[in-house]
């Protein structure tokens, strides 16, 4: 109980120290302006493709889930996302993550130890993907400098960001692959450390680390491993498009390639665990476009507040109507994703 106070704490500090950040100096008359100051059919359109990277989400899953399971409906791989985000938009500490290989593992009747080492595959290549597409706007800057003028701090923090991406990705494909071509002397190692609990509590553990490790197959497939780069840059890619049209939707026009270090940002901050994403998201979403583009922070501010608002609402409405359908609770997954994250 204790524990999951701290954990409270943390999180609500980390939401409200954000939106501190976010709406600091802001004008809220000209932040009102610009909410509806948009272009009505580009602001359509992005509702309409906003479910786009759910799709293109679920078919990458597909190179993961082939080893344990071939002919997955591409109906649950696609519900297990949408419902994973919505949970994630509506509780803190981004339980999604657990809730999206749940859902399927049981749909599919799956083993979730496989269904969630997967997801952890999955983030590791949306980490790599988006620190190469960042490598390769900071190697380019010379092409672009001349008529991209941006201070010469931002791009140090940009740096910053991306040598953490990088190392963050390094360790974790480290270890993925570690625990995949050393799984019996790893499965002695979890063993041992789990000689104090009683002998039931450590086999389960035990029988679940050994379906996590089974979960990275996939690295053992060389042409399976590039098809699943590819289509990592298939939807981040997809990604940074959406938020190209959004910034159409309010007469910023630029090049594709300069949306790259912004996205890299929305994504930065959409890993903070706040509730449904909110502080984090908000400010570095506010930080990119002021200090990338220097857009004015009120139509910044104004910008966050619709997209946010747009993927909250088109998220959660085909994630409620998933469940609604199942007959499945939301609570109930949030109930199960913290009984495994315990």
């Amino acid at each position: 109980m204790k524990k999951k106070s701290i954990r409270m704490t943390v999180i609500l500090f980390l939401t409200f120290g954000f939106l501190y950040f976010f709406f600091r100096s802001v004008e809220w008359k000209e932040v009102f302006r610009y909410l509806t100051d948009v272009n009505i059919t580009f602001f359509i359109l992005i509702i309409c493709i906003t479910p786009l990277h759910l799709i293109t989400r679920s078919i990458r899953w597909t190179y993961l889930l082939k080893h344990e399971k071939k002919g997955v409906k591409f109906y649950n791989r696609f519900s297990a996302n949408a419902v994973g985000f919505t949970i994630n938009y509506i509780f803190p500490g981004r339980l999604g993550e657990l809730a999206k290989p749940l859902y399927l593992a049981q749909k599919e009747g799956m083993k979730k130890g496989f269904v969630l080492g997967t997801q952890v595959v999955e983030r590791i290549f949306d980490i790599f993907t988006m620190c190469f597409l960042l490598g390769l706007f900071l190697i380019s800057k010379p092409l672009y400098s001349s008529y991209f003028n941006t201070e010469g701090e931002v791009y140090s923090n940009l740096y910053l960001w991306g040598i953490v991406g990088i190392a963050l990705v390094v360790v974790l494909l480290i270890l993925c692959i570690s625990l995949y071509f050393f799984k019996e002397k790893t499965l002695s190692i979890v063993a041992f450390i789990l000689k104090p609990l009683s002998k039931n509590i450590s086999q389960k553990i035990l029988n679940l680390a050994e379906e996590f490790i089974k979960g990275l197959k996939f690295f053992h497939s060389f042409g399976n491993f590039l098809m699943y780069l590819f289509l990592s840059f298939v939807v981040w890619l997809t990604i940074i498009f959406y938020y190209w049209i959004f910034l159409f939707a309010y007469n910023i026009k630029m090049p594709y390639f300069f949306l790259f270090p912004y996205v890299f940002l929305t994504m930065v901050g959409a890993s903070i665990p706040t509730p449904g994403m909110v502080g984090g998201y908000h400010y570095f979403c506010k930080l990119g476009l002021t200090s990338f583009y220097n857009i004015d922070a009120n139509l910044a501010v104004g910008m966050t507040i619709v997209i946010h608002a747009i993927q909250l609402i088109v998220t959660c409405a085909i994630g409620y109507v998933i469940l609604w359908r199942e007959g499945i609770s939301l609570f109930k997954l949030e109930k199960m994703s913290k009984e495994a994250e315990q």
